[in-house]
């Protein structure tokens, strides 16, 4: 099957399982656009020729979401947040990091994910069965590790307060051909905090939402970007494992959130827009994503 034809397979299993909602993305329905300011302090410059990550200040958008794909599903139904990325740079051209607060994928191919999507009926209803689980677990083993994770998951107290993982690999390239594996990961200055189930269940929907705004109207939201260098022991192809907790990470620049940017609900985060400097590595999910996005999108402009 062509990447194209899978994936418009794949939206809609997705539409088949969670249901239609004309109008709003297919996964990370509901969510927020904010202005930020990235600034490079230059410790990636060695690394990679990007322009955003040489010494200096650049323009970016953030989106905060929730990962399910029904909107009207209230905020604790979705326990892994989402935090996107949208860095502007010269004559217009754009580069995205999509992070979760999940460190790995529920799938290694398009394929198989595609095929999970037809286990997991009971999703729509906003916890799985473990019957639908126990299933998953028995005939894609590769996605055992984050369906434990995501059955112990808490979810962030705020979107401040998570940690997000980009899941994929990419590739920096410096200017003298070297190519180094890495990871994004972004940090909370205001630190990793979560809820306890308690007092998660006792949020209204869009708690986030009025949270964060709150939050924002008495100065910045801060994160600290930072990569996790990979070595040749690090899978690059497969977002189902999750690199050793041991790996450096570099802290490479700082996003100041500033106001709410709700003229820009509609921008596309496609973590495979690339610019100079960064490529896509071989992971099939990664590479995958952007015909999914485009699928999704094209149905959005449609009013589907």
């Amino acid at each position: 099957m062509k990447r194209r034809q899978l994936a418009e397979e794949a939206v809609n299993q997705i539409e088949k399982v969670f249901g239609e909602y004309p109008g709003h993305r297919r996964a990370h329905a509901r969510g927020s656009v904010y202005e930020a300011i990235f600034s490079s302090n230059g410790n990636a410059s060695a690394l990679t020729t990007a322009s955003h990550f040489q010494p200096g200040k650049v323009q970016a958008l953030v989106r905060f979401s929730h990962f399910s794909p029904d909107p009207t599903w209230a905020d604790i139904m979705s326990p892994a947040k989402g935090m996107a990325v949208q860095f502007k740079l010269a004559e217009g051209e754009v580069t995205n990091i999509v992070g979760v607060t999940a460190p790995i994928f529920l799938a290694k191919t398009p394929e198989v994910f595609t095929e999970m999507l037809r286990v997991m009926k009971s999703f729509k209803n906003g916890k799985p069965r473990f019957a639908d689980l126990a299933e998953v677990m028995t005939q894609y083993p590769e996605s055992r590790a984050v369906i434990e994770i995501l059955k112990k998951m808490q979810a962030p107290k705020s979107f401040a307060t998570g940690l997000y993982h980009s899941n994929h690999a990419f590739y920096f390239h410096n200017d003298k051909g070297k190519k180094q594996p890495i990871k994004y990961e972004w940090e909370p200055e205001a630190g990793v905090e979560d809820l306890s189930l308690t007092d998660a269940a006792a949020m209204p929907i869009d708690y986030y939402k009025a949270e964060f705004e709150d939050r924002i109207s008495q100065g910045p939201v801060n994160f600290r970007l930072n990569i996790v260098i990979g070595t040749d022991e690090d899978p690059t192809d497969d977002p189902t494992v999750e690199w050793p907790a041991e790996r450096e990470r570099i802290h490479i620049g700082s996003l100041s959130i500033q106001k709410q940017a709700p003229y820009a609900a509609d921008t596309l985060f496609d973590p495979t827009v690339m610019t100079e400097g960064i490529s896509c590595s071989e992971d099939r999910i990664l590479n995958f994503r952007q015909d999914a996005y485009q699928v999704s999108h094209s149905r959005r402009k449609k009013g589907q």
